[in-house]
């Protein structure tokens, strides 16, 4: 494969978290061995070295007011963004450096800085769900996703935590050179390629705080290690030696959440992992404990507001192996 060469700039500032850096870096620099020319440069608003947040010293490639015109911006992020305004001298370097680039993306809260830019009115983003409250307050003309790995809008990428950086860098390669590159240099760098961008930030049993109550991680435990067994609230609490009032009270006190609510989204997250692993929806549903397929169409759409299907085609481009197409809803018909 003979590729055009690409420029990627990437945007650093004292205090930068490390692997917002070197995730996406990374990323890139191993496609060039599988046939890829990415050209990597590190930039910052004087030139100056920068002092990264472990302390390690960064130097720059060039000076955002040189002018350059990358084809990839890339803006990281760093701990006291969410809670601090935006160095003017950064917002204004990361506005200057966009308006020449052919796309810009964002690595955790480094889309606090292109909020401060001026780059996301209008527009839909995410970053780490610590602080998408954060962000949406600070630039309420922004949608802000806080449970997406990573959104596309136009030509405007955010992603979540600093390691999502490497899933929206793996992205936007097989937007370049198709799945099969971005496959390859997953695999080499032995990451995964199921977290697509609108898959949740976290596992549905991560959601919620670790239960601190014997009983309750008792629960979780079974929940986890099987999720398709009878888990309705007579059995949960005949497992933990409790009555069904007392554990239901256990569950709304420490977690918020009622057993059953607890026990679907477990399912609901298996369910996804079936489906990315290339199952069926019937499988899916099966293999997670969902009762039907109607049952895990409703929980598709209350948790993402799409069916089954098209989840796993809107996700199927970064996972090894073909998707089985699969009939939904009566009659074979395909579902929205």
């Amino acid at each position: 494969m003979t590729a055009r060469p690409h420029s990627v700039g990437i945007l650093v500032f004292d205090g930068m978290k490390m692997l917002d850096l070197s995730g996406p870096a990374e990323v890139f620099s191993e496609a060039n061995r599988y046939g890829a020319d990415y050209r990597l440069s590190i930039t910052s608003t004087d030139g100056a070295p920068v002092l990264s947040s472990i302390g390690m010293r960064v130097p720059a490639d060039t000076d955002a007011r040189d002018g350059a015109a990358y084809d990839t911006l890339v803006v990281v992020g760093g701990d006291a963004l969410p809670g601090s305004p935006v160095d003017p001298g950064l917002s204004a370097a990361a506005q200057t450096l966009a308006g020449r680039a052919g796309r810009v993306a964002s690595v955790c809260t480094g889309a606090f800085i292109l909020g401060a830019a001026g780059l996301l009115k209008g527009r839909r983003a995410t970053t780490h769900w610590q602080h998408a409250t954060a962000l949406a307050q600070r630039y309420p003309s922004t949608h802000v996703e806080p449970d997406a790995i990573f959104v596309r809008d136009d030509r405007t990428y955010t992603s979540a935590g600093v390691t999502a950086g490497i899933d929206l860098a793996l992205a936007l390669l097989e937007e370049d050179h198709g799945p099969g590159l971005a496959r390859e240099v997953a695999r080499s760098l032995v990451v995964y390629m199921q977290r697509a961008g609108g898959q949740s930030q976290f596992s549905a049993s991560l959601q919620g705080p670790v239960p601190r109550t014997p009983v309750l991680r008792l629960v979780q435990e079974a929940v986890q290690e099987d999720p398709a067994a009878d888990h309705s609230l007579g059995s949960l609490a005949a497992r933990v030696r409790v009555s069904p009032r007392h554990l239901t009270r256990m569950f709304r006190a420490e977690l918020d959440t009622t057993p059953a609510q607890y026990v679907q989204l477990i399912r609901f997250d298996v369910a996804k992992a079936l489906l990315d692993a290339g199952h069926n929806a019937t499988e899916a549903a099966a293999g997670s404990g969902f009762p039907s397929y109607e049952s895990l169409r409703r929980a598709f759409a209350r948790h993402l507001g799409l069916s089954p299907l098209r989840y796993q085609q809107r996700f199927a481009a970064t996972a090894q192996g073909p998707v089985r197409r699969q009939a939904e809803g009566r009659g074979g018909r395909q579902g929205p």
